[in-house]
């Protein structure tokens, strides 16, 4: 009994030593982002927005891209309303002459880049026999190779500086591959091992790389993701997982967590407890968890419908998806510019 208690409080020590060190390490890492330059890709609506609020709450000056001019504006006047100082550029992030160019016009207004994060992304929602090549390769176009791109084009000036900060919005998706996302779980897949090395190999240049792994987030986004098959129904399941509290985390919450998480140079952070559970579940029984998964499969919409067509969630509604249950995500969908005007 006494030996036991001897090594549970040595754990403890230990533990709290751990704990300590950590904590003095981020504190050493800490970033101010009073007038730096925050470059955030697919900045003009949902999750992209949000964090934009959230480091111009924190004195950021903020560089927003986006492809829909007419969203990029809304987004800079309503910043612009808040007293967050903001320039928008508008660039397909798949295209690299594009992005070479948006880095180009930002670091020519604003002097340097000091912060990239990497936002920008496109869900499609079906099974597998309604998923064609061209989901796969815009799906890694967008979450892969727009994400090099960015990164790529804002290096030479972050190492020279000797310091920088990238940002990289994964998704439980890049932990776990889920029913019904295959593209986008793929290509998430493909971006944390691109992120996880990419922060080894630039930690010697003073560049600190942080992956975010979200969960279920409540950002308005289902309006403006592609549903195929029975889109009606993939609306509503799809919908109803970002609606619920508990399962689901407000944008708000993970912004505050994400910009802590860029400030303290965190290698990863990971949004919400059931993906922190999730995560760890699957670590420890890979094989279990994907018979769970398919078990899931067998409950979610049958191939069909509009088949290999496409539609977004706000031409895919139905009593189902807009009743009181998904309040929280049209709410969202209002405040955080996915609502088309």
């Amino acid at each position: 009994m006494e030996w036991n208690r001897q090594n549970l409080t040595g754990l403890a020590l230990g533990a709290g030593a751990l704990l300590g060190v950590r904590a003095a390490i981020r504190r050493a890492r800490a970033y101010d982002l009073r007038n730096k330059v925050v470059l955030i890709t697919g900045g003009s609506r949902g999750l992209g927005l949000v964090l934009a609020r959230e480091f111009g709450r924190h004195g950021a000056r903020l560089a927003l891209c986006a492809r829909d001019p007419d969203e990029l504006d809304r987004a800079l006047d309503e910043l612009g309303s808040r007293g967050v100082p903001a320039s928008g550029v508008v660039c397909d992030i798949t295209d690299r002459r594009q992005v070479q160019q948006m880095v180009e016009a930002f670091r020519s207004h604003f002097g340097r880049i000091d912060v990239l994060v990497n936002n920008a992304g496109v869900i499609q929602v079906g099974p597998m026999e309604v998923m064609t090549l061209a989901d796969y390769e815009e799906a890694m176009r967008t979450h892969y190779w727009g994400h090099v791109y960015t990164t790529l084009a804002v290096l030479p000036e972050m190492r020279r500086r000797g310091e920088g900060r990238i940002v990289n919005i994964t998704s439980i998706g890049g932990k776990v591959s889920v029913p019904h996302l295959l593209p986008y779980c793929a290509s998430k897949f493909a971006l944390v091992g691109f992120s996880e090395g990419l922060r080894a190999e630039l930690a010697k240049d003073g560049i600190l790389v942080t992956t975010v792994v979200p969960g279920l987030m409540r950002t308005g986004s289902p309006r403006n993701a592609f549903f195929k098959g029975q889109h009606r129904a993939e609306y509503v399941w799809f919908k109803l997982g970002d609606s619920i509290p508990g399962p689901s985390i407000s944008a708000e919450r993970a912004a505050r967590q994400v910009v802590s998480a860029c400030r303290h140079g965190d290698a990863e952070v990971i949004l919400s407890l059931p993906a922190k559970a999730a995560t760890w579940f699957h670590g420890l029984f890979p094989g279990l968890t994907s018979d769970l998964l398919g078990v899931v499969n067998r409950t979610l919409p049958a191939p069909g419908g509009i088949g290999t067509q496409r539609a977004r969630g706000h031409e895919s509604t139905s009593e189902l998806s807009e009743s009181w249950v998904m309040g929280l995500t049209d709410r969202a969908a209002r405040q955080n510019n996915e609502v088309r005007v």
